[in-house]
């Protein structure tokens, strides 16, 4: 019997690929704790679902279908492109996911750099969506 995916192993994998590279990484958001203060350049993922991939017409659902941005964040224009690059380098390559065989994400791009004044101090963000897929090992 075939196994149906999981979003959290990809999720891990994307995280763990990022730190690698030596990056800040929250999930979902920044903290939320008084006190917090944020770092000069980090990297935020907001995963969704994903979907469980029909493979055959006996409907076993074993391929994973993800869209996963990463929000890019500097103090200045410079360092929010420095994240990108570093994620970019991050996810050129195949992720590492126990039991599954996967792509390499694939860049889907974002819109342009921008600015967030509703922090403070402001910083620059730029998202940055990647496809994660993969099949059973």
């Amino acid at each position: 019997m075939a196994t149906t995916p999981e979003a959290l192993p990809h999720l891990d994998a994307v995280q763990a690929a990022l730190e690698t590279a030596g990056l800040t990484v929250y999930v979902g958001g920044t903290p939320a704790d008084k006190g917090w203060t944020a770092p000069d350049k980090f990297a935020v993922v907001y995963p969704d679902p994903g979907m469980a991939r029909r493979e055959n017409l006996a409907d076993e659902r074993t391929g994973f279908d993800s869209v996963m941005q990463v929000t890019c964040v500097g103090g200045d224009p410079v360092r929010a492109l420095w994240v990108a690059d570093r994620v970019r380098r991050a996810l050129a390559v195949p992720l590492a996911v126990e039991g599954r065989v996967c792509w390499p994400p694939e860049d889907l791009g974002g819109p342009p750099l921008a600015r967030d004044d509703d922090v403070t101090p402001p910083v620059y963000y730029l998202p940055v969506q990647y496809r994660i897929c993969s099949t059973p090992a």
